[in-house]
């Protein structure tokens, strides 16, 4: 297979590396850098075929803006969570009104959504989901309560896709429903952000006591594999972007390592040269898969990869630094307890890489019984 890009992909990248250099300099509002993105057509690229979205864009191409946005250090997306999962998947199981409702306020960067999905005590197991959703009498819309955690940018979002139980005394991935719902529902949603080891707050806890939601996507009881779905998008373009950010990081860890003498030592500069050579097998790996291999394993095994490289990579950001890598950047006090330095904030932060977007023991269990067909993990009572 032929990874390489064609002259009309480099035209389009070198379009968007031109926009980027314009207009992501000074950019800090992220709500209105996502409407500065829309109105400028690189919101929803490749939607077009659907009839949604902005420009028309091939598959090398959306790789290619997907670069260029890392490499440029313009603002971390808002959303990426609605662009990137949930529009996807209104495309693939959507009705068409719910396309013509959802998806131009997304391409727009109007609307901004949120994952509801992990709750408490269920981990990584999506099919422990307990929040219930119960039909309302004149059958036109649900309630919802429960409470999901770990939801990313919840404290921003419009709206929030949910995985709920819609049918009463069911278990595992059995009536489950996945519903769109909206956040600005005073007294029946409560957002608490939740302070991660690194000072910031992007994950959240969320909960809905009788929240209204009036829309279904894939019908109801046909969660688990609208769910499934959208995790599937979750590993696309994205990856390969990803990568981009992991490359910049690993540069900086080298240039430490030469100013520090670290490198000196052969067992850090072998760590250093498997961390490059390791990025660059994810990065074919990445290409391989991007068209879809049909291999149902794909998505568990980047997770793998990549969530262990980055934490790999945090460890050797302070290691490289030897005994001041222990030293905050500046005094701490009451009102600014986490002052990191940029090591130091990688190193804390990619702790998390192999929990969150589900564990390495769940991608493992995936890959085993659903690829290699193994037997199933005996599941008893806690």
């Amino acid at each position: 297979m032929d990874f390489g890009f064609t002259q009309e992909d480099e035209d389009f990248r070198a379009e968007a590396r031109a926009w980027l250099a314009a207009h992501a300099e000074g950019a800090t509002d992220r709500r209105s850098w996502e409407r500065t993105l829309g109105a400028a057509g690189w919101i929803g690229l490749g939607w077009s075929a659907a009839g949604y979205g902005n420009r028309s864009a091939t598959l090398t191409q959306q790789v290619a803006w997907a670069e260029e946005y890392a490499r440029s250090g313009a603002p971390p997306r808002s959303g990426h969570i609605g662009e990137n999962l949930l529009a996807p998947t209104l495309i693939a199981h959507g009705t068409d009104a719910q396309k013509a409702r959802f998806l131009p306020p997304i391409a727009a960067g109007e609307e901004l959504w949120c994952q509801g999905y992990s709750e408490p005590g269920a981990g990584s197991d999506l099919a422990g989901v307990r929040t219930a959703a119960v039909r309302e009498p004149d059958g036109r819309a649900y309630r919802v309560t429960g409470q999901k955690i770990w939801t990313s940018l919840a404290h921003e979002a419009d709206w929030c896709f949910v995985l709920a139980r819609t049918e009463p005394g069911s278990a595992r991935h059995h009536g489950l429903t996945f519903l769109l719902v909206a956040m600005d529902q005073p007294g029946r949603i409560e957002v608490r952000p939740i302070r991660q080891l690194t000072g910031t707050s992007d994950f959240n806890e969320v909960f809905f006591d009788g929240a209204r939601a009036e829309h279904v996507v894939g019908g109801e009881g046909d969660g688990w594999r609208v769910a499934m779905s959208l995790l599937g998008f979750e590993r696309g373009v994205s990856t390969l972007a990803q990568q981009i950010g992991f490359a910049k990081e690993l540069e900086g860890v080298v240039r430490t390592a030469v100013e520090t003498g670290a490198a000196g030592d052969p067992v850090l500069r072998e760590r250093l040269v498997r961390q490059w050579a390791e990025l660059r097998t994810m990065r074919w790996n990445a290409l391989r898969t991007l068209g879809g291999s049909g291999d149902p394993g794909a998505p568990s095994v980047a997770k793998l990869l990549w969530a262990g490289w980055h934490q790999r990579l945090g460890e050797l950001a302070v290691l490289v630094r030897g005994a001041a890598a222990s030293a905050a950047p500046a005094d701490w006090s009451a009102r600014s307890p986490y002052e990191l330095d940029a090591a130091q904030h990688l190193f804390l932060f990619s702790r998390a890489d192999t929990l969150y977007g589900g564990s390495d023991q769940i991608q493992r269990t995936i890959i085993a019984e659903r690829v290699l067909g193994l037997p199933r993990e005996p599941k008893g009572a806690v």
